[in-house]
């Protein structure tokens, strides 16, 4: 654990995984599957976007003090995973109201227009932090982004540096190079992973082309070939590799101004926490670091129970003490 920045690394509690959890796969399975989903009340609403598309938000919100929390689920999830969901309710309980985005197209319907969403549209979030800021103007900001959602984060986060709206966040498994976390998706039981996103990748690509029927035409089966044939067609990039280049969080940690816990699992295969800037992460005293020997992607069953939860609450009400 990295011990730099206002809240200490002693003041973290150590990852115990529960006995039966005996590998990264467990722990990134198990937690998706079959993980109780208890999210508390909200409203869901849409915010326009500046392209004349729609972003799908839900919103708990109560009579509080405390900062509202933004929330950034991963690749093909959204404000439902219980990751989103039961994070919204333990935010709840401490006093801290929270906004969950759905990316484009990741919400209740597809989005209006032909693009969808990637690692590194801050675009998007610039739109949900100034809705935001509408909304509460008194409210300091926080936010946790998840996988695909964290690179995004911490990419924006760089991107404004001392100009974040986001006072305080967290990033929870985190790509750090999505090359060569694109790429490690080919290998072993990752292909499992990656059968399943581009499952429901393909089918929305499908449905979108019954609106815009110039869509790019997919024709791999990679989330590689995908981004390349796909994502960097709709979202302005030449091809994969100007897209992760442009885009891999590692390149924006140096730059980060704002608060920062890191929770990452040196298990992870999806990605794979070889790739991280150790050094750049390491000198920018804003950044903490949680970097545990066991867990998986996302996934962190412990005993007892809900450790990933009070690592991200106590890192928030470090801050208010």
């Amino acid at each position: 654990m990295n011990g730099k920045g206002s809240h200490k690394a002693n003041e973290l509690e150590p990852f115990e995984p529960v006995w039966w959890a005996w590998n990264t796969h467990v722990h990134t399975i198990v937690a998706s599957q079959f993980t109780k989903v208890q999210k508390p009340a909200h409203e869901r609403i849409e915010i326009d976007t500046p392209d004349e598309d729609f972003l799908e938000i839900d919103v708990c919100n109560f009579p509080t003090d405390k900062p509202i929390v933004a929330l950034f689920h991963g690749l093909e999830g959204s404000s439902d995973r219980h990751y989103i969901a039961n994070l919204m309710s333990e935010l709840k309980r401490a006093g801290f109201p929270s906004v969950a985005l759905n990316f484009r197209g990741c919400g209740s319907r597809l989005n209006d227009q032909p693009r969808f969403y990637h690692s590194g549209a801050t675009d998007d979030y610039r739109t949900l932090f100034n809705w935001i800021r509408r909304q509460f103007p008194v409210k300091e900001i926080y936010a946790v982004g998840y996988s695909l959602g964290a690179n995004a984060l911490v990419k924006y986060l760089g991107e404004e540096g001392s100009e974040s709206v986001v006072k305080r966040a967290v990033a929870v498994s985190p790509p750090y190079d999505l090359k060569e976390g694109s790429l490690r998706m080919q290998q072993g039981i990752n292909k499992f992973y990656e059968k399943r996103f581009l499952i429901t990748l393909a089918d929305k690509l499908e449905m979108k082309r019954e609106l815009y029927p110039g869509m790019p035409i997919y024709s791999g089966s990679s989330i590689y070939e995908f981004d390349d044939q796909v994502t960097a067609a709709l979202h302005g990039f030449s091809g994969a590799d100007d897209y992760y280049f442009k885009c891999s969080s590692r390149h924006f940690y140096g730059e980060v101004k704002s608060d920062l816990l890191v929770i990452h699992s040196r298990e992870d295969t999806l990605c794979p926490i070889e790739f991280a800037p150790q050094k750049t992460i390491r000198e920018n005293p804003v950044i903490q670091t949680l970097f545990t020997e066991e867990g998986g992607h996302v996934g962190f069953l412990s005993s007892p129970s809900g450790w990933l939860y009070r690592m991200i609450l106590n890192w928030f009400e470090a801050d208010q003490k």
